[in-house]
């Protein structure tokens, strides 16, 4: 009797091995480095974070997400104090850079499937959703490609390679 237990456990831990290597790899799962960055407003492409564009995006195997987006040539506080910048200051530090986290879903392939915002330093964008429909990540071997359409139809395109 107690040989049947033993070999429903053997059979259970087959098919779940099975059932793990048919299903497709994370492919976004990694640490990637922004190359590029455009925002297309009318047709435009405009440097979306200045000339020269700093940020990362952290894809973890449990299903979260970390990107943070800035302008390398933000000019520094005066005043040396995050808190104490001027009207100035602060917006162009808000309005050249982004950083925001959550969680992310993948389909059956391995493909990005889309995330939600579970914190960022827009406010507006925490609790939101996002799918297909609204932001695209394409893997080609260690680049990845991001496209990321505003509600009034702007596109940012963002280019990534994965850091070793």
């Amino acid at each position: 009797m107690s040989i049947r237990p033993a070999i429903l456990a053997l059979a259970f831990s087959v098919s779940s091995s099975a059932f793990a290597q048919a299903a497709a790899e994370n492919q976004v799962v990694g640490t990637w480095r922004m190359v590029s960055a455009t925002i297309d407003p009318g047709g435009k492409n405009i440097a979306a974070y200045g000339e020269k564009p700093n940020g990362l995006l952290v894809f973890t195997p449990d299903m979260h997400f970390v990107e943070v987006l800035t302008d390398a040539d933000v000019p520094r506080f005066a005043s040396d104090a995050r808190g104490e910048g001027t009207d100035d200051e602060n917006r162009i530090a808000m309005s050249r850079s982004i950083g925001f986290f959550g969680t992310y879903t993948v389909d059956e392939n391995g493909e990005f499937s889309g995330n939600r915002v579970e914190g960022a330093t827009f406010p507006n964008w925490i609790g939101s959703v996002r799918t297909r429909d609204d932001l695209t990540l394409v893997v080609q071997g260690d680049r990845m490609t991001e496209r990321f359409r505003r509600p009034e139809g702007t596109e940012i395109k963002i280019e990534w390679r994965r850091v070793e």
